[in-house]
C-alpha cells in the first residue's frame, strides 16, 4: 500500500516493528534514554510530540482549493510538527507528557488549535499553503525545508501570544550579533543601551545589566532553523557524528528533511538508525466542539516511532534549535564551537560573531519584518527544487 494512501485506522491496526532492545543509548530532543530499563519513558515521550499528518475534507484552502493535502503537504506538516514543538517548549516544557484520556492544560489547547486545519489558525494547512504563494510556490505544490522554514518564520509575526522570534540561518552560517539583535531588538548593540523609549526600563545603558534583569522578559524565545544540504543525492558520511551531536544538544528540536513526497520529522537516533514521526499518512480533519475541545488523539503517535538508517536520509534538511533564554543560546554556542573543535564529524555550518564582510549586501541581508523586504530575500535565497548551497570538504 502506497504510504501516502494509509488510513488512521490503518496506522492503528496494523504492525509496527516494536522498539528496539539495544545497550546503546537512545536521544530523543536533547534527552537520554536506556531502551532496556526506560523502554516506557521513551515511548511516553514520543507520544508527547505533536504529530501532524496529512488530512482531508477540510475547508477548501483559499475558499474554493484543495479539500486535502495528500500527496503535497507532508514537508508542510513537518513544519508543523517541528514549530509546535517549540511552541510546547515555551508554555509546557520540555518534560511535559500527553496522556491519552486525561484532561489536558489550557495552554496545550491553545497550541494544537494554532494548528487546526482551518483559515484562521495561525499555522493551518490553510495559511502556510497560502503564505506560500508569496513564496512562488502555488497552493498544492511541494515545499522544500527552506521555503517552510521561510513561511512559518512570518506567520509567526502574528502570534503575539508566543512571542517567538524565528531566525533562518541562510549560508551554511549562523550569526551570533543577527540573533541577539531578533530577539533583544529593544537594545542597541552598538552603544549596549535601549534602543527605543518604550523598550525595558531600569537599563542604565549597561548591556550586562539589561542582561542580568528579568531574562526572560527581555529575550525573545528563539526558533533557530538552519537549512543545509549535507550531500549530492546521499548524506555525506563525514556529517553524520556531527548530526547525531544535534540531536543530543537539550536545544534540539530535531530535523526536518526530504524530497518530494518523502518528507520525515527526524526526533532522534538509536546507534545508527533516526527515530522519526512520518506525516504520510491521511486521517480526516478534526473540528473543535463548541466548548472548544478537540479529539486530539490523532494528534499524538500512540505506535512505535518509524525509523531508518542515518545514511537512508535525504542530504536536503533544516536542523531546528529552541533558545528560551539568552543563556540557553549562549549555552548553544558553547556546544557548537566544542563540536567544531572535535575531530572525527565535519560542521554542518559555521558560527560566527558577526556578518562576514563578503555577505554584508544591504539588499539582501535587510530581516526586518516588513514583507515586501523578506519577499526580496527569500526570493534571493529560493529557487525551484534545489534551496542549498552545497557543501564542500
Amino acid at each position: 500500500m502506497d504510504a501516502a494512501t494509509l488510513t488512521y485506522d490503518t496506522l492503528r491496526f496494523g504492525e509496527f516493528e516494536d522498539f528496539p532492545e539495544t545497550p546503546e543509548p537512545v536521544w530523543i530532543l536533547g534527552k537520554q534514554f536506556n531502551a532496556l530499563k526506560e523502554k516506557d519513558d521513551i515511548l511516553s515521550d514520543i507520544t508527547s510530540r505533536m504529530w501532524f499528518t496529512y488530512r482531508k475534507n477540510f475547508q477548501p484552502i483559499g475558499g474554493t482549493g484543495p479539500t486535502s493535502d495528500t500527496g503535497w503537504g507532508c514537508m508542510l506538516r513537518c513544519g508543523q510538527m517541528i514549530l509546535a514543538e517549540a511552541l510546547i517548549r515555551t508554555h509546557l516544557g520540555r518534560d511535559w507528557r500527553w496522556v491519552a484520556g486525561h484532561r489536558q492544560r489550557e495552554e496545550y489547547i491553545s497550541i494544537l488549535n494554532a494548528f487546526i486545519d482551518k483559515k484562521d489558525s495561525y499555522y493551518s494547512i490553510h495559511q502556510i499553503a497560502q503564505m506560500g504563494v508569496g513564496e512562488g510556490k502555488s497552493i498544492g505544490q511541494w515545499y522544500g525545508p527552506n521555503t517552510v522554514a521561510q513561511v512559518l518564520k512570518k506567520l509567526t509575526v502574528f502570534d503575539t501570544w508566543s512571542r517567538l522570534a524565528i531566525h533562518v540561518a541562510m549560508d551554511n552560517t549562523v550569526v551570533i550579533e543577527e540573533i541577539k539583535k531578533l530577539c533583544m531588538p529593544w537594545l542597541d548593540f552598538e552603544r549596549g543601551a535601549c534602543a527605543e523609549p518604550g523598550g525595558p526600563p531600569e537599563m542604565n545603558g549597561c548591556l550586562e545589566g539589561a542582561c542580568a534583569l528579568a531574562e526572560e522578559a527581555l529575550w525573545k524565545p528563539l526558533v533557530l532553523l538552519i537549512p543545509l544540504r549535507l550531500g549530492l543525492s546521499d548524506i555525506n558520511e563525514a556529517y553524520i557524528e556531527t548530526l547525531k551531536q544535534c540531536f543530543m544538544m537539550p536545544q534540539s528540536l530535531g530535523v526536518i528533511g526530504g524530497k518530494p513526497n518523502s518528507a520525515h520529522y527526524f526526533i532522534g537516533f538509536v546507534g545508527e538508525e533516526l527515530i522519526y514521526l512520518d506525516p504520510h499518512t491521511t486521517q480526516p480533519s478534526v473540528e473543535p466542539c463548541e466548548s472548544s475541545h478537540i479529539q486530539d488523539d490523532s494528534y499524538h503517535c500512540q505506535h512505535p516511532p518509524c525509523r531508518m538508517h542515518i545514511c537512508e536520509l535525504d542530504p536536503s534538511i533544516a536542523a531546528g534549535f529552541f533558545c528560551q533564554t539568552e543563556d540557553d543560546f549562549d549555552d548553544w554556542c558553547a556546544h557548537i564551537r566544542k563540536l567544531s573543535s572535535c575531530k572525527g564529524g565535519l560542521p554542518m555550518f559555521e558560527l560566527v560573531d558577526s556578518q562576514p564582510s563578503h555577505l554584508l549586501n544591504t539588499e539582501v541581508l535587510n530581516l526586518t519584518p516588513d514583507f515586501s523586504d523578506s519577499d526580496r530575500l527569500e526570493r534571493f535565497f529560493d529557487s525551484e527544487d534545489e534551496e542549498f548551497e552545497i557543501l564542500s570538504l
